[in-house]
């Protein structure tokens, strides 16, 4: 017996990262053993941001290429491009009804956004968390799973669907739960930064082996380590930190042991890390390798995940409709 729907929804940024899988995919595996899981690319929410769309479709087949190969089963979940639903925009418009812009101008995402880009400040970017309530409230999930630091952006849909069904006396909209997640901040290669493309400081998770080990061989490791000589200090690595995720327990522990008494170097380390790290992709890459060899198959479950989606959709659109009183 499942616990209830669960809603998620990823901007389509192509071939994903360690960080990406860490933070989230490996998390929307494990939830289908729970939850009746929606997992959506969210192409519109794309669009505030990107300055070209140029490689848009491509990104989003890349990225669930990496969903299918991490394990997201599309016979139990569905899995669909916000956009071949177009109901999602009808509840967006209805849900800006009912919320108050001094509570988006105030939002803190919404501020950094406007430093990051403040010569793109557009209405897309100011209504993103009404578009992103409309995401979770038209599926009536009641299960979205965050971590502690992203719960405000949740609580925000769940104002929104109080003041929704306040405004109209009904109960159409579910207030969605928060289900609270253990997302890692998976530091980059450069052992400063939050793993991103943007940044250049990414493993991506199809990379050939080789690819994989240079990459790996790039990181920085203990700074205040100059000479092989000298004893690391495990607990400001980043490849350590890699170590305890993808290493076995008698490898962390001599890893642990070894860096602090100078018995290893960091280039050892490293290709230890890159051996296990390439280990526990085999299984992965060789799943992605069998799905680009047939796209079309891929298109047939964005296609059908569409239609599953818009079935709940609609039903959720007439009760809206219903309740607004609209003819």
């Amino acid at each position: 017996m499942k616990k209830g729907r669960v809603f998620s929804g990823a901007r389509p940024t192509g071939r994903q990262h360690l960080g990406n899988y860490l933070g989230a995919i490996k998390n929307y595996v494990a939830l289908q053993d729970a939850y009746d899981c929606i997992y959506c690319v969210v192409d519109l929410h794309a669009l505030t941001t990107v300055e070209t769309t140029r490689d848009l479709r491509n990104n989003t087949i890349e990225m669930v290429f990496d969903w299918l190969a991490a394990g997201i089963r599309s016979d139990e979940s569905i899995i669909f491009v916000q956009s071949h639903v177009p109901q999602v925009t009808e509840l967006h418009m209805i849900l800006s009804m009912v919320t108050p812009m001094g509570k988006l101008t105030d939002l803190p995402t919404f501020k950094e956004k406007v430093r990051m880009q403040p010569d793109n400040v557009n209405y897309g970017l100011l209504g993103y968390p009404v578009l992103m309530a409309a995401d979770i409230a038209l599926y009536k999930a009641n299960a979205v799973p965050v971590g502690v630091d992203q719960a405000p952006h949740l609580e925000f849909t769940r104002e929104i669907v109080r003041s929704f069904n306040y405004r109209y006396q009904c109960k159409v909209l579910v207030e969605p739960q928060m289900v609270v997640t253990e997302v890692p901040k998976v530091i980059g290669t450069d052992g400063q930064q939050k793993m991103s493309k943007s940044l250049d400081n990414h493993i991506e998770l199809a990379a050939t082996p080789e690819e994989t080990q240079a990459r790996v061989m790039t990181m920085v490791t203990d700074p205040a380590r100059v000479r092989r000589t000298d004893p690391g200090n495990p607990d400001v690595c980043n490849v350590f930190s890699f170590h305890k995720i993808f290493s076995s327990p008698d490898e962390v522990a001599m890893v642990d042991t070894e860096c602090r008494r100078a018995g290893i170097g960091c280039v050892d380390c490293k290709k230890l890390m890159a051996k296990n790290l390439n280990a526990s992709l085999t299984g992965f890459r060789a799943r992605r390798r069998e799905l680009e060899g047939h796209p079309d198959d891929v298109m047939d479950i964005l296609g059908q995940g569409a239609h599953r989606a818009r079935a709940i959709a609609e039903a959720t659109m007439a009760e809206v409709r219903d309740a607004v009183g609209l003819p």
